[in-house]
């Protein structure tokens, strides 16, 4: 039996699944058939739909919609009033529930406050995607993209600080000492 932490004003519906430890914040509601794992974070007015898959250690912050179709790995961060799509072409008078777009973030990435995410893509992992971007295409393992539309502004490493790789494309991260290469714009953990 899971045991993990709702508030009062949440909302978790039946077939749900929420991991040990998680905490679901004031006003969020998670829809059946949601699958969220261990020590995840949900913040205030969080919308979890049917079918999303969200992996352990993931925070999800204050109003954020992560919609069917929408997978968040472990160790994934989402800022605050981040944004998820999930059909391209939408129309209030179609119905495109058919046509949802698969949208992946892959192990340990980030999107800043004010992100959008446009549905049909992968966000690598350790990506990390800018306060406001927009993200139209596909982002590559530790690759860092800021604006609209969101483009490669350089690498981070696993521990969210700038790599600065040197002419011998290595770089070794300013806080936890982790060495990393740059192959054919390609960025690899040294292990």
């Amino acid at each position: 039996m899971s045991t993990f932490y709702l508030h009062p004003s949440a909302i978790v519906d039946q077939d749900a699944i929420i991991g040990n430890n998680t905490k679901i914040w004031h006003f969020t509601h998670v829809m059946a058939g949601a699958k969220i794992g261990n020590d995840c974070v949900l913040g205030q007015n969080v919308f979890v739909g049917k079918h999303v898959m969200i992996g352990n250690n993931v925070r999800v912050q204050n109003n954020v919609s992560v919609y069917e179709g929408v997978s968040l790995e472990d160790d994934v961060f989402v800022g605050p009033s981040a944004v998820f799509t999930n059909v391209i072409n939408p129309r209030s008078a179609i119905s495109r529930k058919d046509e949802f777009k698969k949208t992946t973030v892959q192990h340990g990435a980030t999107i800043g406050a004010n992100a959008t995410i446009v549905c049909g893509i992968t966000l690598g992992k350790f990506a990390f995607i800018a306060a406001g971007a927009v993200v139209t295409r596909d982002v590559a393992d530790y690759v860092l993209v800021k604006g609209n539309p969101a483009k490669p502004s350089g690498w981070m490493s696993e521990y969210g600080q700038k790599l600065i790789f040197n002419s011998d494309h290595k770089a070794v991260c300013s806080k936890s000492g982790q060495a990393y290469s740059l192959e054919n714009g390609i960025v690899l953990r040294i292990k």
